[in-house]
């Protein structure tokens, strides 16, 4: 059986470096911001855990607190010896139940250089699956091209209008502005 879990700092020190390996150094927020969100309650790191063996199959990081009521799914990824196994899904099923009561789920998608080439198109797919839909926008992170996804749960599907308030919200909670306006674009 599998169990999505918020953790604490200990956690996040211990997973930082899978995140380094997992993501782009340029779309990979401080270290020391996501401890000051996680801390003020705009930043939740959650682990997926196979409760048989006690091992940690995948791991989200969300942004929670801005004035919208959407979430933002920052990071998602399944652990390198988990890969391959469907627990992919099962760790979106567990982040879209536990944000069930949000307006909307918002996913970022990076264009930064990757091993796959397929990989964009692959994550669309996945993402798809679930209800997410991609929206019309100039979004970019350290002036990369970033796709956003959005699921609606509660409310309009329709954020394009919006969004150009809403990242910067999430993202004022736990960085400066001058940070924020450094990192993206929008």
């Amino acid at each position: 059986m599998l169990q999505l879990i918020k953790v604490g700092h200990r956690e996040l020190e211990r997973y930082y470096p899978l995140l380094e390996t997992d993501f782009d150094s340029e779309e990979l927020l401080p270290r020391i911001a996501v401890h000051r969100g996680m801390m003020n309650g705009s930043i939740e790191f959650l682990v997926l855990r196979e409760e048989e063996s006690g091992m940690d199959a995948g791991y989200a990081l969300t942004l929670t607190k801005n004035l919208y009521g959407c979430i933002d799914l920052k990071y998602m990824a399944i652990m390198p010896w988990f890969r391959g196994r469907g627990l992919g899904v099962e760790l979106m099923r567990a982040v879209n139940r536990r944000y069930a009561d949000s307006q909307a789920i918002i996913a970022e998608l990076t264009e930064f250089p990757d091993p796959d080439p397929d990989r964009l198109k692959k994550l669309r797919k996945f993402f798809a699956r679930f209800g997410y839909e991609e929206i019309e926008s100039r979004y970019a992170i350290r002036g990369v091209k970033g796709n956003l996804l959005i699921k609606p749960l509660k409310g309009s599907a329709d954020l394009a209008p919006v969004i150009h308030r809403v990242l910067p919200d999430f993202y004022t909670r736990f960085m400066s502005d001058a940070a924020v306006w450094r990192m993206m674009e929008i």
